[in-house]
């Protein structure tokens, strides 16, 4: 047992082992990164999501569209110009990182490069 490891954070499992890049507790099978996380100081493990222009976005923020965007299923797309208030931020599925409701369409996942802060 090598003592230079750190306990396991979620039950202090004192047996953790190197596997790869990865610590591993075989008390609760818990595993994470040894790495230190490129979160930004004073926000640890926060994830960072900006605007197509920069800003930073947070949730309950309203954003305009910056581009015309097309819907599956909808025979006219949302148009550039339209707000949508109450953003969401989420670790959506290829790139889109913000929950939304959009009058008329419902609810939906936008990426951050197609908007701006209102």
């Amino acid at each position: 047992m090598n003592d230079t490891l750190p306990p396991c954070p979620e039950c202090s499992g004192t047996y953790t082992y190197e596997m790869g890049a990865l610590l591993v507790c075989p008390e609760c099978g818990h595993e994470w990164s040894t790495a230190p996380s490129a979160a930004p100081a004073g926000e640890p493990g926060e994830k960072v999501v900006k605007d197509a222009v920069g800003n930073v976005l947070q949730d309950g923020d309203t954003v305009t569209v910056v581009k015309a965007l097309k819907v599956k299923g909808s025979p006219s797309g949302i148009k550039a110009g339209t707000k949508v208030r109450n953003i969401k931020l989420v670790d959506g599925v290829d790139g889109h990182d913000i929950d939304c409701r959009i009058e008329g369409f419902g609810s939906m996942q936008l990426k951050s490069s197609v908007v701006k802060k209102a």
